[in-house]
């Protein structure tokens, strides 16, 4: 019997001690922690990822030309010019945003799409990765 009771005590102590530490956690906002501002600045300070333009125009010619042009002036009925002078799209994007917009594509039913024809997501190509949408996007950078 005395065994029962040692056995009952501690299980009782273990439950309360829980009870006693999960109630510990609440009652209010929690600081933000000491080195929090150095993280901010650590991701602050991570560099840009920069594409490169020749591998950009390989990527080019494998997975957007068939609807942006060999020579990337766009094709009537399917995709348009991808010249800077040509598009003020792309003129006020940043690279960051135009890598964006290549991952998610635009579908037929999106009012800004005045081709009627959907642009699928990263051109078609889903083994593309941001190192190569940066390269593109540095190709695309390059054309006058």
């Amino acid at each position: 019997m005395d065994r029962v009771w040692r056995h009952s005590l501690v299980l009782m102590l273990v439950a309360l001690l829980a009870f006693g530490l999960a109630g510990c956690g609440g009652g209010g906002e929690e600081e933000p922690a000491a080195e929090a501002p150095a993280a901010q600045e650590q991701a602050a300070a991570a560099p840009q990822m920069v594409g490169d333009p020749e591998r950009g125009k390989q990527i080019y010619r494998q997975s957007c030309a068939a609807c942006h042009g060999p020579d990337a002036k766009g094709i009537q009925g399917l995709g348009k010019s991808l010249y800077p002078a040509d598009s003020e799209f792309i003129r006020g994007k940043t690279d960051d945003e135009l890598v964006e917009f290549i991952k998610q594509g635009r579908s037929t039913d999106d009012p800004l799409n005045t081709t009627g024809v959907a642009m699928p997501p990263k051109g078609g190509n889903p083994a593309l990765t941001d190192q190569d949408l940066y390269d593109v996007v540095a190709f695309i950078r390059t054309l006058e």
